[in-house]
Parts: structure tokens; sequence; C-alpha cells
């Protein structure tokens, strides 16, 4: 049995981790409602415009647009978000787990060398130049500080490389923010736009397909400003829902650590009070001893 020292001392030792959990999940908590209310704020506005575009797409009216068009796939680029840091749970290690699952995927069809990774996080462009992969630029600093120019500025870049045939597909692996304790690993094709997907989208929102809208000047002007507008807060939008996920995921990983912290010393303590006592009665059995003597 270990000594009343050593018992003290793992105590101690444990209360310090506990303040450091507390003060952790605090803030994660602070940062999870701002993460949340940006979502929240974002997300039907862009599936509003997502469904506003596939509705004239698939509507009667004849229209065309390049980011529909499906090519054979040759190249594939993979926009991947995780976050900077760890002691998120396994937020990090469900989107890396995944991430090499894709890459092992598409390496049998397409061959490892025509795979894009682009990196939003650092942990997971630590686990890209892992797994011998040159990743697309540098991205660490928008999992931190999510910035709508900068996630602009990548969905341009992918679109351009589509448009010029350089990519055929564009695939986005992330964490969905579904509540405080549920993130939802998620993978969606980014282009080109898959229009068979766009009723079930609908069926899980609120259920409305109508294209009766009154358009001017004309449905293909509209279409052509508005696609590239939805593509690039699509990106935005996934990055915002990201950090929300990875804010949730660290709370829940902090409340968790917080209350195995609390169980442990409370075992431990039963355990120090318990030595104490039988030290105490050692004690006055040798003295009842050497008095009886």
């Amino acid at each position: 049995m270990a000594s009343l020292k050593e018992v003290k001392g793992r105590i101690n030792s444990i209360n310090g981790t506990l303040k450091i959990t507390s003060a952790m999940k605090m803030v994660a908590s602070s940062k999870l409602h701002k993460a949340q209310e940006a979502i929240e704020n974002m997300l039907p506005y862009e599936r509003r415009l997502y469904h506003m575009l596939t509705n004239f797409l698939k509507s009667d009216v004849s229209v065309e647009s390049p980011f529909i068009v499906k090519r054979e796939v040759k190249k594939v680029a993979i926009v991947v978000f995780a976050s900077n840091s760890s002691l998120c749970g396994g937020f990090n290690a469900n989107v890396i787990r995944h991430l090499t699952e894709m890459i092992n995927q598409y390496a049998g069809q397409v061959g490892k060398e025509n795979i894009l990774v682009y990196p939003v996080g650092r942990k997971v462009a630590d686990a890209v130049k892992k797994l011998d992969i040159v990743p697309e630029g540098d991205y660490q600093h928008m999992s931190g500080k999510p910035n709508f120019q900068e996630a602009s500025e990548l969905a341009s870049a992918l679109m351009t490389r589509f448009l010029s045939g350089e990519i055929q597909q564009v695939e986005l692996l992330y964490n969905h923010f579904k509540s405080t304790s549920t993130q939802v690993l998620t993978r969606e094709t980014y282009l080109p736009i898959d229009l068979s997907k766009t009723k079930e989208m609908a069926d899980a929102g609120n259920g409305e397909m109508q294209s009766d809208y009154i358009v001017e000047p004309s449905v293909e002007t509209v279409v052509s400003e508005l696609l590239p507008k939805v593509l690039r807060m699509k990106i935005y939008t996934v990055l915002l829902d990201s950090v929300a996920a990875e804010h949730a995921a660290r709370t829940m990983a902090m409340q968790i650590a917080t209350d195995n912290a609390n169980d442990l010393i409370q075992e431990l303590t039963l355990l120090y009070n318990k030595s104490r006592q039988q030290a105490i009665t050692n004690e006055l059995l040798d003295i009842i001893g050497g008095t009886m003597s």
C-alpha cells in the first residue's frame, strides 16, 4: 500500500491537473458559444443560396454551367479541415483516419501522385506530410481564425483549377457541428456540383424545392453570378462548421477529463483517510501494547 505522503502527493498533482482541465473547458466553452452563433447564422443563408442555385439548374430552363459537368477523374483534390491543437478527443484522429482511407482509395484509381490535398489545420498538415504527400499550400491560420477572404481565395483557386481541367473532382472532409456532444464526420463532393442530391438536401432542410421565380435579366446571368458566390460561401461555411465542431469536441474532452479527475481525487482521498486511520490505529495498538508490557 502506498504511503500517506505518496497518496497526498498524487492528490495534489491531480488537483493541479483538475484546475487546468477546468480552465480549458471554460475557455473552449466560451469559444464554442461564439463559433456556434457564427455557424448558426451562416448555415441557413448558405443553404438557401444553394437551394436557389440548384433550383435554377434543375428547372425547365436550359442553363449550362461548367461547374456541373462530370468528367473522367484523372486528378482529384481533397480539402480537409482539422485543428491546430490537440486535447479535443478524437476530433483530429477521425479526420486523419478517414483522409488516409480516401487517399488509399484514390491511389488505386488515379495514382497517389494525382491526389492534391489542401490541409486546413496544423494537425492534418503534419499528417499529410507523414503520408508522403506535399500539401497544396499552408492554411493552418484559417483553422485558428476563420476569415471569409481567405476562404474565398481557396475556393477561387479550386474553381480555377477545375475549370482549366487540371483537376476533375474536389472533395471536402470535415467534422459537422450537430450539437455540443455530437460531431459528424462529413465527406461531400464540392465540384462538380451533384444535382441529384439537391432534392435530398431540400427534404432534409425545409422540404421546399420550388423553382417559381421571376428572374431579371435572365436565369443564365443570375446563375453565372450566383454560382461562384455559392461555392465561395460553401468553403467559408464548412470552415465555420469545423471550428464549431472543434470547440465542442474540446469542451466535451475537458469536461470528461475534469470529471475523471474529480472521481480519482475522491478515490485517493478515501484511500488516504483509510491509510491514515489504519496508521493511527496501529500507533494506538503499539501504545497499548507497550503499556501492558
